[in-house]
């Protein structure tokens, strides 16, 4: 019986301990609830009522304790949205003050982005985030289409109907009939998919000064320390005569006149390339060639 007696009182104890766990548990739960909750009603009081971005100071607000952020407050002309009392320079100093305490996530999260910040680093953070879309690649108009490589890649071949090759080398024949018209050029725009990577090959015609010139050049669909992992080799010539270059792609995160205004590509004067040209100097007909390699590890 004494046996029984330890064997039930053992028992007993087990089935205490568990109901203790639980409600511990539960306590923790509830404790968790109430934080997140309190941080989602905080970040509502920071979310300003026009662009619904978070506020950081300076946070204005008007007589009757409506806030704003201060580049919606230049769009308002002075005028409270919510009331319609004047703004005047009334700062939200308790605001304010919560805004610095808080540690808030990159809005690039959901792309991947783990990073946390102070609500005065956040914004220039964002701003240069590898985890940011990535602008359209295409030349001439600007096209404000936005998003991930993938899906880039798709509205480059479906939308601008840009031409798609699997390979790692170069042989495109640019042919213009007439090479002394410059302004407003047609853009030539081909894509490589090479390594499980992509990248643009951009040729067209511009002004270096007063000189007319043919430039040619790489752009990588990815990030700038991802870009610096290839290089890349043109080439034009004919009649025993050769013009190379070798160099890094440039990131898409610079635009296609960025690359092309810093001159970072196989430039070509309008005579060297009329002479590369077969005819009688009256037509274009350019042949660059290339290919696209890793780069060795230093």
């Amino acid at each position: 019986m004494e046996d029984d007696g330890l064997e039930c009182l053992s028992t007993c104890d087990g089935i205490y301990e568990e109901h203790i766990y639980r409600r511990r548990c539960h306590h923790q739960l509830l404790l968790a609830s109430a934080n997140k909750s309190r941080v989602t009603n905080v970040h509502e009081l920071l979310q300003c009522p026009i662009c619904t971005n978070f506020m950081y100071p300076p946070i204005n607000q008007c007589l009757n304790g409506h806030t704003l952020c201060s580049i919606c407050k230049l769009k308002v002309n002075n005028c409270c949205p919510t009331c319609g009392e004047e703004l005047g320079y009334i700062r939200c100093l308790a605001l304010e003050k919560v805004a610095e305490s808080l540690l808030l996530p990159c809005k690039y999260g959901s792309l991947g982005c783990m990073e946390i910040f102070p609500c005065y680093r956040k914004a220039k953070h964002e701003a240069k985030c590898n985890f940011r879309p990535y602008n359209c690649p295409y030349p001439g108009s600007e096209c404000s289409v936005v998003g991930d490589i993938a899906f880039l890649v798709d509205h480059l071949r479906d939308d601008h109907k840009v031409d798609m090759h699997n390979e790692c080398s170069f042989d495109h024949l640019y042919v213009k009939s007439n090479p002394r018209k410059t302004e407003n050029a047609a853009k030539t725009l081909m894509v490589f998919n090479c390594y499980g990577q992509y990248f643009c090959l951009h040729f067209e015609a511009f002004k270096l000064g007063i000189a007319p010139v043919y430039i040619a050049f790489l752009r990588f669909m990815g990030n700038v320390v991802e870009a610096q992992t290839f290089s890349y080799r043109l080439e034009v010539g004919a009649h025993g005569r050769k013009l190379i270059w070798e160099g890094t792609p440039r990131s898409i995160r610079d635009s296609h006149h960025k690359v092309r205004d810093s001159h970072d590509g196989l430039i070509i004067q309008r005579n060297m390339a009329l002479f590369f040209s077969s005819g009688q100097r009256k037509e274009l007909k350019l042949r660059v060639t290339g290919r696209i390699w890793k780069a060795k590890s230093t």
